[in-house]
């Protein structure tokens, strides 16, 4: 038996599509407060703030759970999440997001065309526009040629293609997506990185979230904010292009007297800001090394317990 794919008009569903609409771009695309979000009663997000400027913004270190929550897969336990000034939940059953997982389970046996017409018609748009706002989708992602192909018998990338171009024939205003250069070859992920810029490009807002992204990729030259975040806090904030070139910051742990480090930090063109936590930030400016920083700490009897990077995500 033929399986059936109709999902019948809703006259709700349509009135929040066009409610959805009015979210205004007056709004910033994200605003954290306090946020947490648990995974298995555990959590996984505690305590971010956060507010974007951008419209097209990489959210880069951040745990999977931040996604979850801002695409209404996961609910918010302490402080709040909007998306364009509207609750995260609220946001996504009105159709002003609408997310890309990396990699979700999909049915096998449908076909491209079957699966993102199918993702719109739940979105509520009605049955006369579905099948043409899937097509537009289908071809801004590079896959018409493939429109009639079984998802099982896609390439992994043309799979994630797929659910991408799903969340677009949706209507949503704001386009998140998981990591989705993740695992691919670096010069499979720098084509398709262009060709999800280039459909993202236009009236759409988009999120992306990963663990990292080199400033090379076309999705990071799109970008006009990235954040860099970790489970509680956002540990840095910009244009990518400053973000990368912040490179000489680093996070540290140290014990000692640490605010005698100061006036020899500055005389180096150095300096360092003690953090609301236990951390201290340093930025080596031009000339100091890594290796000179320890020695100065061993000469002021400060122990360097730890020394990262600041922006890792960002390379």
């Amino acid at each position: 038996m033929r399986r059936s794919t109709e999902v019948q008009d809703s006259p709700v569903l349509s009135s929040e599509r066009v409610s959805s609409a009015a979210a205004t771009r007056s709004e910033p695309l994200l605003v954290a407060n306090d946020l947490r979000v648990d995974v298995a009663g555990l959590p996984a997000c505690d305590g971010i703030t956060l507010r974007t400027t951008g419209e097209h913004v990489l959210v880069l270190g951040a745990p999977r759970a931040l996604f979850d929550a801002v695409t209404g897969l996961a609910a918010v336990v302490r402080g709040s999440l909007d998306v364009r000034g509207v609750a995260a939940g609220e946001a996504a059953a009105r159709g002003v997001v609408a997310g890309a997982p990396m990699d979700p389970p999909v049915p096998p046996r449908w076909t491209v065309t079957e699966y993102v017409q199918w993702s719109a018609r739940l979105a509520g748009v009605p049955a006369s526009e579905a099948r043409a706002s899937a097509q537009a989708a289908i071809a801004k992602l590079h896959l018409d040629a493939m429109a009639r192909t079984e998802l099982a018998r896609l390439v992994p990338h043309a799979r994630r293609a797929t659910v991408v171009a799903s969340a677009l024939a949706t209507g949503a205003e704001v386009i998140a997506l998981e990591d989705p250069l993740g695992g691919l070859p670096d010069e499979l992920a720098m084509a398709y990185a262009k060709v999800l810029a280039e459909a993202l490009g236009g009236d759409h807002a988009w999120i992306v979230f990963a663990p990292r992204m080199p400033l090379t990729s076309p999705l990071a030259q799109s970008a006009d904010e990235a954040i860099v975040a970790s489970a509680l806090r956002v540990e840095g904030q910009g244009p990518p292009a400053e973000l990368a070139a912040a490179g000489r910051r680093f996070v540290a742990r140290m014990i000692g007297p640490v605010d005698a480090l100061a006036p020899a930090l500055a005389s180096r063109g150095a300096r360092m800001e003690l953090d609301a936590g236990s951390h201290i930030l340093l930025d080596l400016g031009s000339e100091m090394t890594t290796g000179e920083l320890i020695a100065l700490c061993d000469g002021a009897n400060v122990s360097v317990v730890e020394l990262v990077p600041a922006f890792r995500a960002l390379t």
